[in-house]
């Protein structure tokens, strides 16, 4: 069912320490990339922590579960992880899945950090149990459509299939641009080849095209079918949910992969904190960290600070959430209930519309900021 915890525990496993359950993606269907650069940010702060002494004297220790984008399998984690006795639970980078878990936080009294993902609607009805450190989709996706609007596209077409997370992407790209004159296509991926998509691209005469689908398929073979289609040289191909920001993105596209606007988190100038951090997240993961491995480090440098507050104490943590306010790698960060969202949220991390240099496809273009 789970991932046995001695292949992916951290830290000290012979002396007593604080425990912190981990949910990340580590196998496929999952976006492993994303979980592995979200996991090495959660290690790198555990280690970070422990080397200062730990909590009080008292070591961190993550236990790790793999979600494999699945979210019955993340609810049962959480399930397990409660009856391991872990202080908190963090991480995750899918937004069905971490909506599954936070659920099942909530539904155990078991506080969780979520650390990437970014479904507004995260549990059903406002909880004191869950924070979050990535912004809301309502937030980071309306400034991408403002950058759309920027570079002068107002006939989006997107190209989707069945999901909460997509639908919801959608509605929200749809109810901004509405008012400003843009108008949204959605091309239903579960019934259009590439091709077809290539089709009704010029039928509806779109300037921009989406991809709000998985990866590498079918995002991949989109991607290709329209860049080869010489109809379509105009139409801007955009990625806002981010999957160009990984390398296997820029493995399987090449070239072909580059000026694909995406959204990430990061501050366009990093901080000393930032900086120290990102040098120490390269090291480990042997390539340049993304948004996502910020994300892991920020979450338990929020835990690490509950947590020195009062220890192990789940009631406690969860009650802390509000009194938080640290410097992140990103920021300061603090937590608040804006409106429509119903978990503790920070408000709001950096957030970037980037795309990957044409002429130096490892190199990133900020396009715009928000």
């Amino acid at each position: 069912m789970s991932t046995p915890p001695s292949d992916f525990e951290s830290g000290p496993t012979d002396a007593p320490a604080i425990r912190i359950g981990v949910l990340v993606p580590l196998t496929r269907p999952g976006w492993a990339e994303a979980g592995r650069h979200l996991l090495a940010g959660l290690q790198l702060g555990v280690r970070e922590v422990n080397d200062a002494g730990g909590i009080a004297g008292t070591p961190l220790e993550l236990v790790v579960r793999d979600t494999a984008a699945d979210p019955q399998k993340a609810a049962a984690a959480v399930d397990e992880l409660a009856r391991l006795g872990v202080a908190a639970v963090a991480g995750e980078y899918h937004s069905v899945v971490a909506r599954a878990a936070a659920a099942r936080a909530d539904a155990l009294c078991l506080p969780f950090l979520c650390s990437s993902a970014v479904l507004d609607t995260l549990t059903d009805q406002p909880t004191e149990w869950v924070a979050r450190i990535a912004p809301a989709q309502s937030h980071g996706w309306q400034i991408y459509a403002d950058f759309l609007l920027g570079a002068g596209h107002s006939r989006i077409a997107v190209a989707a299939q069945p999901s909460v997370y997509w639908a919801s992407g959608t509605r929200i790209l749809r109810d901004y641009l509405a008012p400003r004159g843009g108008t949204v296509t959605e091309l239903d991926m579960g019934a259009l080849t590439p091709a077809a998509v290539c089709d009704a691209l010029v039928d509806q005469r779109a300037t921009a095209l989406l991809l709000l689908v998985g990866h590498p398929e079918p995002a991949v073979s989109i991607v290709k079918s329209v860049r080869r289609d010489q109809r379509l040289a105009g139409v801007m191909i955009g990625a806002p949910a981010g999957q160009p920001e990984f390398n296997e993105w820029a493995t399987a596209l090449g070239d072909e992969g580059a000026s694909i606007p995406f959204l990430r988190y990061l501050p366009e100038r990093a901080g000393p904190l930032g900086a120290r951090v990102g040098t120490a997240l390269r090291e480990q993961l042997g390539e340049a960290p993304s948004f996502v491995a910020f994300e892991g480090y920020d979450t338990v440098a929020v835990l690490a600070d509950v947590l020195r507050s009062h220890g192990a104490d789940r009631a406690r943590t969860a009650a802390d959430w509000p009194r938080v306010a640290i410097e992140g790698t990103r920021g300061q960060i603090q937590f608040s209930r804006p409106p429509g969202i119903s978990v503790w949220q920070w408000a709001w991390a950096p957030v970037q519309v980037v795309d990957r240099d044409p002429a130096e496809p490892g190199r990133f273009r900020v396009l715009h900021s928000g």
